[in-house]
């Protein structure tokens, strides 16, 4: 039962003072043990049960904490600072639920607490209720226009989005506000997604800059030089992260990919056994499988068969080719027979003659200031940099709504196919690349297969003259490629000849090439994978970190205490 504030006993002031000495000096196990002297004299004494939590919480007894508090709050449900401090000791339990509807019911008690409607969005945030997320963010800057961190992870929940306008502006606004590295970061990011590789090198220069041992910064500038083709400045990038962060996980993957790509696959696989990250292990087989090292192939192959899913799309490369190579039965369920899955149509609204988003989009891709992005495989050709349908610009926008409606096509046309690719196709769409490729005469790629994607696919805007006779610019398909060993020439292949305005879609683990044309016209198409939607980017590193604890008198103590305020404390967790 609420019991009001007269009529209960409550501490001394200078019972009070001591008490907040013990906490302000790092004392907590004294500050514990004196909190709860106090409160068998006190049984009611609000402020020591918040004193009690944030010892509690700050010894890592977390459990103890959340019971704490809660008693507190049957004496009185109605002081926004202990559902807040409740809602941060649930959050760091993993209780989420729990914690927003602490954060929710110290902002109805108290709707200008900016750190709660902080806090609310973060773990809104982290449940992908991203609309929501970003109502609580800008909520948190009405409230506090200097409350830079909510500028930055409104950022983030923007890109998340897509809307990397909005989070370029909003990490800009952080910036302008405070000048720290994270927010160089994190810019950076946004602006490598948009295309802009130059901008996003000096924003990672910065964020170096003002703090020099930042790992992350330092891998991700090499990511930056890798997409510029740059591999010298790459590999000493990726090479400082690791020195000065030996466990970095993602430096390592990127100096395993670097090594990988350049055939040292001896040298590359500790590298991807230390990273432990995205596809390490089917990284790891294929440079088993390149090096002829079929016994140890095998031996690493047979765990990961024994998975319940098979949702890997490099492993089913993998796994496919072995098999048809050595004659054996492919057990890997993700696609056993993926040229069957090859899916070629006409999207009519880019067909028509005269078509206005046909012309839009051939002028966007003319006109729009996007970054070449180096690759390999790619010869008398360009490809973008960035993500492009996470750009502004409205005719890439209404494309992508064109691609998903055809995937949904795809997936009722292949529906009752019994394979992992279909059995966990995405139902939510999500756009892990895209991007355009532009080829003049002589233009071509070489065999690959896309091991980000689920479903990959391209739209094609301009194409080279057919010759007669010949399959000059089509795009053909294969279970075989990339130079894998071949023992014989049973690889089914199949080749597809596009018109202006079609679709093609695929499984990410077929391999596929452009034969070379040699007419003049240029061939222009956008290409792209989808996967099921994920976790944002491990590239990501957000302010939402932050935890906020309120310590101090509550407002309804404060009268009787003048001198012992409200006050906050602001850390990262």
């Amino acid at each position: 039962m609420k019991q009001g504030v007269h009529a209960v006993r409550q501490p001394g002031q200078k019972e009070v003072h001591a008490l907040f000495n013990l906490y302000n000096t790092g004392q907590l196990q004294a500050a514990e043990s004196n909190a709860k002297a106090l409160l068998k004299q006190y049984p009611g004494a609000l402020v020591v049960y918040n004193v009690l939590g944030v010892a509690l919480e700050g010894q890592g007894k977390l459990e103890e904490a959340v019971q704490y508090y809660r008693k507190a709050l049957v004496i009185n449900p109605s002081i926004s600072e202990l559902h807040f401090n409740l809602g941060s000791v649930l959050s760091q339990l993993g209780r989420d639920d729990e914690a927003v509807a602490s954060y929710q019911r110290a902002i109805q008690i108290s709707p200008g607490l900016a750190v709660a409607h902080f806090n609310l969005a973060t773990l809104l945030q982290k449940k992908s209720l991203l609309d929501e997320a970003v109502r609580h963010y800008r909520q948190a800057v009405v409230i506090e226009p200097g409350f830079f961190e909510a500028y930055g992870a409104m950022g983030t929940a923007m890109q998340q989005q897509g809307h990397l306008d909005d989070a370029i502006a909003c990490y800009r606004q952080a910036l302008a506000i405070s000048d720290h590295a994270l927010g160089h970061f994190n810019l950076a990011t946004a602006l490598r997604d948009r295309g802009g590789l130059e901008q996003a090198i000096a924003h990672y220069r910065q964020a170096i800059v003002l703090q020099p041992n930042y790992a992350d910064a330092h891998n991700n500038l090499g990511e930056v030089f890798r997409d510029q083709g740059h591999m010298e400045h790459a590999v000493a990038c990726y090479q400082k992260a690791l020195a000065m962060m030996p466990g970095h996980r993602a430096a390592a993957f990127n100096m395993a990919q670097f090594l990988y790509d350049a055939g040292q696959f001896s040298k590359a696989i500790p590298y991807f056994e230390m990273s432990g990250l995205e596809d390490w292990q089917e990284r790891i087989l294929y440079c088993l499988y390149k090096s002829g090292q079929y016994e140890l192939f095998q031996q690493r192959l047979q765990p990961l068969l024994m998975q319940k899913e098979h949702v890997s799309p490099f492993l089913a490369t993998l796994a496919t080719h072995y098999a048809t190579n050595f004659r054996q039965n492919n057990a890997y369920r993700f696609c056993a027979q993926p040229v069957d899955f090859v899916f070629h149509r006409s999207i009519p609204a880019l067909a028509q003659l005269e078509n206005t988003l046909l012309a839009q989009l051939l002028k966007d891709i003319n006109l729009t200031e996007i970054a070449e992005r180096k690759q390999g495989r790619l010869h008398h050709g360009m490809q973008s940099a960035g993500n492009l349908f996470k750009r502004q610009e409205e005719s890439f926008r209404t494309l992508a709504d064109l691609i998903k409606k055809e995937v949904h096509a795809y997936a009722g046309e292949f529906a009752q196919r019994d394979c992992d690719l279909m059995r966990y196709f995405p139902d939510d769409i999500e756009f892990a690349s895209s991007w355009y490729v532009r080829m003049r005469q002589g233009g071509h790629l070489t065999s690959h297969i896309h091991e980000i994607g689920w479903l990959s696919g391209c739209v094609y805007l301009a194409l080279p003259q057919q010759v007669p006779g010949r399959d000059d610019g089509c795009i053909e398909f294969s279970t075989h490629g990339d130079d894998y060993p071949k023992l014989h020439e049973d690889f089914p292949v199949k080749t597809v000849q596009p018109r202006v305005g079609d679709i093609v879609l695929f499984p990410s683990s077929l391999f596929h090439r452009t034969i070379p044309f040699h007419s003049d016209e240029e061939r222009i198409c956008i290409a792209f994978d989808i996967k099921p939607a994920s976790k944002f980017s491990r590239e990501m590193l957000s302010f939402n970190s932050m935890k906020t604890m309120m310590l101090g008198a509550m407002s309804m103590i404060a009268a009787e205490f003048a001198e012992v305020s409200l006050w906050a404390v602001r850390g990262f967790i």
